[in-house]
């Protein structure tokens, strides 16, 4: 049965209502995030035209919903703030950003009740969901953005490999404190060994500071060898200090991959079941790989 009229405007009145306070919040999310910016910088006026743009689409919406008073979401507003504190602007323009493929698909579901007066407006709001709002949003990319890419590669690749070394020495001497040495010893050439390949590859076009670039990595990788080196200095118990190790590298993982994800844009799951069914993996593999090499030679430490 077709919906009256009276009934489809209510229903456009309850869903404009919603639309407005989420548009009025980011609105009010990157005026305060212009605050943040040093007066000047391109990334001020970024942020404000950002700001401008979100008030427009609340200004639509209110049309169809003149009684209700807009909610500011304050909890997403001081989310945003802190991640804009702690990770960065870049990080935190992306995060909002991030979150838009989802209003674009609401706004497509509401195309049906829209009066065809106001279509123009309706479908310039969507285009600015899609596209002008990311390109005024990668404009907003501090000079750090560009070794994340290092500091991920030096992580991951920490995260793989001295576990697999922690593992595969436990599995040959049965001593948490060898299996921990191992590791920060390993994690030290590794890390040199990483910065040098990272500055050649820095070389290669790169616009940004080769020796930068290496130290992110070098850096990246020894501090995480460190870091899941350190149960092993802690218990004696091999069991105790394999799980703790590997729960540090899971959520260094998670952390990592996460903030990786939302500067670049890629899914979460993806990029992180896939380094942690490696890491997994390697470490099973070379525990037994040493236990194996244990009992062939006898060793008894």
């Amino acid at each position: 049965m077709r919906r009256s009229v009276t009934d489809r405007d209510s229903e456009l009145a309850r869903e404009a209502a919603e639309r407005m306070s989420d548009e009025y919040t980011d609105s009010r999310i990157y005026e305060r995030l212009s605050r943040t910016v040093v007066g000047g910088s391109p990334f001020a006026s970024v942020l404000t035209q950002l700001s401008v743009t979100e008030n427009g689409h609340y200004e639509f919406w209110r049309k169809y919903a003149p009684d209700a008073k807009p909610r500011l979401d304050r909890v997403k507003l001081y989310w945003v703030l802190f991640l804009r504190r702690v990770l960065g602007l870049t990080f935190a323009s992306r995060y909002l950003d991030r979150h838009e493929s989802s209003v674009v698909e609401r706004y497509k579901a509401l195309a049906g009740m829209i009066p065809d007066a106001d279509k123009p407006a309706f479908d310039s709001m969507v285009a600015d969901e899609v596209e002008h709002e990311k390109e005024f949003a990668r404009k907003i990319e501090s000079s750090t953005i560009r070794y994340i890419s290092f500091i991920v590669l030096g992580l991951a690749d920490a995260l793989v490999e001295i576990t697999g070394i922690h593992a595969g020495s436990l599995g040959i001497y049965n001593k948490t404190e060898y299996a921990g040495l191992a590791g920060v010893v390993a994690g030290a050439a590794a890390s040199l060994a990483m910065a040098s390949a990272a500055f050649a590859q820095a070389k290669q076009g790169f616009q940004g500071s080769a020796r930068l670039s290496a130290l992110y990595t070098g850096v990246s990788y020894f501090v995480t060898a460190v870091i899941l080196a350190t149960p092993y200095f802690l218990t004696g118990v091999m069991v105790y200090a394999l799980a703790a190790s590997l729960s540090l590298a899971v959520v260094i993982l998670t952390l990592t991959t996460y903030y990786s994800t939302v500067i670049s844009g890629k899914p979460f799951t993806k990029d992180f079941t896939e380094i942690l069914i490696i890491m997994l993996g390697v470490t099973v593999a070379l525990y037994l790989f040493g236990y194996a090499i244990r009992v062939s030679l006898g060793v008894t430490i």
